[in-house]
């Protein structure tokens, strides 16, 4: 099975084609205006002085390649000439600055040139995956050989310390990344030798060669023998898409069967209601088994979207609706609650409460209540913008005679199809109306038509898919009908006993104070109440209107007192969680109390 990619796709209308819109208007020059105020591409250039702003950090270039990868991917959709002169730029002061020996990175070449392949965290191997990824891209949407030339030439100096010669003073890279990059690069070129360095460092972790084996960089293993996921939660993923990457290059069964049980171990045991992950913020990490705080949660950006490039491999991997459906999950939650409505700025934790009076308390961390338009470490907004440009990768897989249909975005694709080439166009009212249509142009063949896991209104033929033989001009039309349902979590889940989660189709819904006073946790939805879809013209989007209680005196002389039975009815308002934190600072909740009777 093989996927449909995102440049064979075009998303002109509809939700997801909005926030590609926003990114590419708003967001990419927000990015990168900010990233020259902190020196971030200044720093390319290899002129900083002692005494200086604006120190290059170790992670710098990681940031500058992963906007220039977004660049590439909106260049390989639309003309967009102020991005291309920008990254071109960038590019052409990168290659000025690569050493002769094909080493780059501006933070050693600056500060500490002595010392290169000395430190494993210190983020060079990573940041050569990241400019790998963007040196594909970048060729691939406008053809232009010059970055790719210039990763080639660093991934040979990377052969020469890490195997040839053996001087690098680490086996594996701290910060995973250039394992999948390498294969990226492999798939464009056909090169052995980017295939055979990328399974070199994923055999080696964890082995007796490998350095510091430990559970923060997922060495603690090797990765055949790993079952649960642990350590820092985005070089978790990486690791993992990687893993799934080279087990469908190499057919390697052992590969395999890691991957499906790391995945059934997060899935089930380490992830929020919203697709999140890495609930702990020390050291951005999984924590165990049903440990899911909320106020407290990580749930970093990174790791979110990067659960969702694992489960779209995993998906090529095996035949299965449940990777499409928690990637659904994911998009419409736990990762776009990342990035404003506006455009302009960005979570790097994505919590599921907050309570702004906690952050008066020292000595314990809590998330920021808004977003920000630049973190000191800012992974996470170009990761994002380069997501979004690319979220046409998740809608279609083909395989023999087949089409599936993985997520139901307004889009039209054409692309070859048992030796003809075919064109299939999807209009959807995702994800707040479940109407459906698909229409068919090409030889026969079968749609398999992804049931979302939430919907009863049909029956999965085979995997979670429903399947359906179409020949040429054929049209489908499906309603999967939006439930609004209320979901708890395993008891296991502790702090959300005895609470409930608000969701409808793919969304998962939250309250904010500013609409719904304060004391958030002090609330209930009424059992046996009315649950009404609305609008919010502020918001722009539709919002839930539910029947709810609140204890008629919330604040009270005495600490404590017997219980009373006398409740306020309210008019509780829900908005979907990915908008919360856009009106201001205020409380957030997912989970509430249900009351009956």
């Amino acid at each position: 099975m093989k996927n449909i990619s995102f440049d064979k796709v075009n998303i002109n209308s509809g939700f997801w084609a909005d926030k590609q819109k926003l990114v590419r208007e708003v967001s990419m020059m927000n990015v990168c205006k900010r990233f020259e105020e902190t020196g971030r591409f200044e720093g390319a250039k290899l002129n900083w002085k002692e005494g200086q702003p604006n120190k290059p950090h170790v992670f710098y270039d990681s940031d500058i390649a992963k906007w220039i990868e977004s660049a590439a991917y909106i260049l390989a959709k639309h003309d967009a000439p102020e991005l291309r002169e920008y990254a071109s730029n960038v590019i052409d002061t990168i290659a000025a600055s690569q050493d002769e020996d094909g080493y780059y990175n501006q933070y050693f070449q600056t500060c500490e040139n002595d010392r290169r392949f000395t430190n494993r965290d210190a983020h060079e191997l990573y940041c050569l995956g990241h400019l790998i990824e963007a040196a594909v891209a970048w060729y691939n949407a406008v053809g232009e050989d010059k970055l790719l030339n210039v990763v080639e030439e660093y991934v040979d100096y990377v052969i020469k310390c890490f195997i040839t010669d053996k001087t690098a003073k680490f086996a594996s890279p701290g910060h995973e990344e250039i394992e999948l990059a390498l294969v990226k690069l492999y798939d464009l070129t056909k090169e052995e030798k980017y295939l055979d360095l990328a399974l070199h460092f994923t055999n080696i972790r964890g082995t007796e060669n490998d350095t510091d084996r430990v559970f923060y960089n997922q060495s603690h293993l090797p990765v055949r023998k790993q079952r649960t996921a642990e350590g820092h939660s985005v070089r978790a993923v990486y690791l993992y898409s990687a893993m799934v990457d080279l087990a469908l290059r190499t057919d390697d069964e052992e590969l395999k069967e890691a991957c499906i049980d790391l995945y059934k171990n997060i899935t089930r045991k380490r992830m929020y209601i919203t697709g999140a992950i890495g609930s702990s913020a020390s050291g951005e990490m999984f924590s165990y088994d049903y440990n899911l705080p909320n106020i407290h949660a990580y749930a970093e950006s990174c790791a979110n979207l990067g659960l969702a490039l694992f489960c779209r491999r995993l998906n090529l991997l095996e035949e299965s609706s449940d990777y499409a459906d928690m990637i659904e999950r994911i998009i419409y939650n736990g990762f776009l609650s990342s990035i404003s409505l506006d455009g302009k700025s960005f979570f790097y934790e994505n919590p599921l409460e907050i309570d702004p009076a906690l952050l008066q308390r020292r000595g314990e961390h809590y998330p920021i209540t808004q977003r920000l338009e630049v973190f000191g470490c800012s992974c996470c907004p170009p990761n994002i913008t380069r997501f979004i440009s690319t979220i046409g990768d998740f809608i279609y897989n083909v395989g023999d005679n087949r089409v599936y249909i993985n997520q139901f975005i307004s889009n039209s694709a054409e692309f070859d199809f048992m030796g003809e080439k075919a064109n299939i166009s999807i209009e959807s009212g995702f994800p707040y109306d479940g109407k459906v249509k698909v229409v068919w142009n090409g030889p026969e063949a079968e749609l398999m038509i992804r049931l979302p896991f939430w919907c009863d209104k049909y029956t999965a033929d085979e995997n979670g898919y429903i399947k359906k033989t179409v020949r040429n001009g054929d049209i489908l039309c499906f309603d999967f009908e939006m439930k609004t349902v209320l979901y708890e979590a395993d008891p296991r889940v502790q702090e959300n006993a005895g609470r409930f989660a608000l969701t409808r189709g793919p969304l998962i819904f939250c309250l904010e104070g500013v609409d719904n006073g304060s004391y958030l946790r002090d609330v209930s939805v009424k059992a046996d109440g009315n649950m009404i879809m609305g609008y919010d013209k502020d918001l722009d989007l539709p919002i839930m209107i539910v029947d709810g209680y609140r204890r008629k005196h919330s604040i009270r002389e005495k600490l404590y007192q017997p219980v009373s039975d006398e409740y306020v009815n309210l008019k509780l308002k829900f908005i979907p969680y990915f908008a919360f934190a856009n009106r201001g600072e205020t409380e957030m909740l997912i989970w509430t109390q249900l009351k009956r009777g």
